[in-house]
């Protein structure tokens, strides 16, 4: 009888969990028919206002979340800056769109992304087309994003924070010393400051010197940025932003950082204005997903002619890419895809990425050449392209970057941690090592590294950043000798960048892709993406553990989690790596 008993009631519950699995397929099916539906009967009327509302993380390609997608209005999905130039400069070209209602508060990007965006909204506006701000507040970076708009609204108990650029870093060494881990670090240049967190309490003064020209050259652009857009003079604005002078709203308007303190009614009067509708008459909004999608695949092109748009955004990794990382074998698929490709005639590769494995930036380096031997390729930087993003970057023909993006920190270290004191003090926990030479296990971290093998790890460093200045010296056509002069992990804005001959030439996404047009010696052309963005099963089914659990505890602490990111990131610095020592976002 009990063996009866726990055969039905096992059966019972295949039949219960394969129902609660058939309704959830049922309804995720209805939900994306009824999405694709949408998608094919969304037209655009005449008078229409496009909305965008960019209160979420704005990355380089926009990584579509199923359940969002099922369920809008659940949360504020993520926005892909190349989606969201292509559609911005979409509208501007449709007869049917008159301007754009832009609403940011917490905006979260960095400050090139930002840049690159109101690149997008000033090409839109020099159509005649106009673009209405409004906000209950704004933050430096939203502020500076919205200071493109032909008139900016906020709510009269609203405030901006307008007070320049301020960077924090977090040091471990007294974390590591209370729980007795040491960090054995080995590294080459006196500027590669990423280990600084393990080995000191506070700022080295070679990191202290190029955080402070660092912060002072992108705030200076931000400045230079905001004055042409709100004709205020560059001196003004920064006297605001030094002492802080604008703390009310009252007081932004005075300085005319502000238009018009309203409630929404204000600016959504304002649009009724420009439309020419009447008091109560009804706007024509146009959501950004929607309006993107139903532009998606459209082109004013109908050439044969490629460009292709292969993306490395995130930390760079051995294996396949995925959400914030740069595999190493998806990139070099993605480069011989567009390498033997007759249609493809030239390359961008858009890099944003702060680093990682050096292994895996030579491994695409490698193939960024092959590709490069035979098509024109032309990177274009963005938030980041420094350390291994750099790599990349240097295996071009040519390289183009915004004057706020973050590159150089050629430089290598390697650090490996030392747990033996911490298994055994706090956890109890010993092991023993059997070998059959002098050396032991290089990597390790249940004993401390002998000195024979720590002289070991430093000459593999000292070797690697000898490749990497080499390498670098020949991409740049200068000695290597010219080349170490700016090196040693040195890291620079694209600013200094194009001074000191790391970069060829100051721009965007846009110039990028008109360079290797013009390399190509073709006119007409579509662009095409890579590398191959996940289906929507594959989205659903594919998402790592650790990935779940990060948005999970982001979702819970909010702005708190930074911890527990920066703990991910120094899980990922085990051996040999071609990294920056630290990541910007403009709030």
């Amino acid at each position: 009888m009990n063996f009866f008993k726990s055969f039905l009631a096992s059966c019972l519950g295949a039949l219960v969990a394969m129902g609660v699995l058939v309704f959830l397929g049922i309804s995720l099916l209805i939900g994306l028919a009824s999405s694709v539906s949408t998608e094919e009967v969304t037209t655009v009327s005449s008078k229409s206002v496009l909305s965008l509302k960019l209160n979420a993380p704005i990355s380089e390609m926009e990584v579509e979340d199923p359940v969002a997608e099922l369920f809008p209005g659940a949360a504020n999905q993520s926005a892909g800056l190349l989606q969201l130039r292509t559609t911005i400069l979409q509208a501007k070209e449709d007869t049917n769109i008159e301007g754009i209602y832009l609403q940011t508060s917490m905006t979260q990007a960095g400050i090139t992304t930002l840049s690159e965006i109101r690149d997008a909204l000033n090409a839109f506006k020099s159509s005649g087309k106009w673009v209405v701000a409004y906000s209950t507040d704004y933050s430096e970076g939203a502020y500076y994003l919205s200071s493109v708009a032909d008139r900016i609204y906020m709510h009269p108990e609203g405030m901006v924070e307008f007070n320049g650029l301020a960077a924090e870093v977090t040091f471990f060494k007294k974390l590591f010393d209370n729980l007795e881990i040491r960090p054995e670090v080995f590294r080459v240049g006196e500027f590669k400051s990423a280990v600084e967190p393990f080995l000191r309490s506070d700022l080295s003064e070679e990191n202290k010197l190029q955080m402070n020209t660092m912060l002072h050259a992108i705030h200076s652009q931000m400045l230079a940025d905001v004055s042409a857009s709100r004709q205020i003079p560059v001196e003004r604005l920064k006297a605001i932003a030094d002492d802080m002078l604008v703390r009310t709203a009252d007081q932004a308007v005075s300085e005319k950082l502000i238009d018009s303190l309203a409630y929404e009614d204000g600016a959504l009067a304002d649009m009724r204005e420009r439309l020419g509708l009447s008091k109560d008459g009804d706007i024509s909004f146009v959501k950004y997903g929607r309006y993107k999608k139903a532009q998606t695949g459209t082109t004013s092109s109908t050439s044969s002619n490629e460009i292709a748009v292969i993306v490395a955004d995130g930390a760079i990794i051995p294996g396949k890419s995925d959400d914030g990382y740069v595999g190493d074998v998806t990139m070099v698929e993605a480069l011989k895809r567009a390498r033997e490709s007759s249609r493809v005639k030239a390359v961008v590769l858009r890099v944003n990425s702060p680093g990682g494995s050096f292994m895996a930036s030579d491994v695409m380096w490698n193939a960024i050449r092959e590709t490069s031997a035979e098509k024109p390729v032309i990177a274009s930087m963005g938030d980041y392209a420094a350390s291994g993003g750099y790599y990349l970057s240097m295996a071009c023909d040519s390289i183009v970057a915004k004057p706020t993006t973050i590159t150089g920190s050629i430089g290598i270290f390697s650090v490996m941690f030392d747990l033996s004191q911490f298994l055994d003090h706090k956890l109890g926990i010993t092991s023993a090592e059997v070998k059959t030479g002098n050396i032991g296990d290089l990597v390790t971290v249940t004993r401390p590294l002998s000195d024979v093998e720590k002289g070991i790890w430093q000459k593999q460093t000292d070797r690697i950043y000898e490749v990497f200045t080499r390498k670098a010296a020949e991409g740049r056509r200068m000695s290597q000798d010219e080349l170490k002069k700016i090196a040693s992990g040195r890291v620079w804005t694209g600013s200094e960048a194009i001074e000191n001959g790391l970069v060829d030439k100051l721009g965007g996404f846009e110039d990028a892709v008109a360079m290797a047009a013009g390399a190509a010696g073709v006119d007409d052309y579509k662009l095409r993406y890579y590398p191959h963005q996940k289906t929507f099963v594959e989205k659903i089914m594919g998402n790592k553990d650790d990935d779940g659990v990060a948005r999970a505890i982001a979702q819970v602490l909010g702005d708190e989690s930074i911890l527990y990111r920066q703990w991910l990131r120094i899980r990922q610095y085990q051996g040999v790596q071609a990294r920056m020592p630290y990541q910007f976002e403009i709030h």
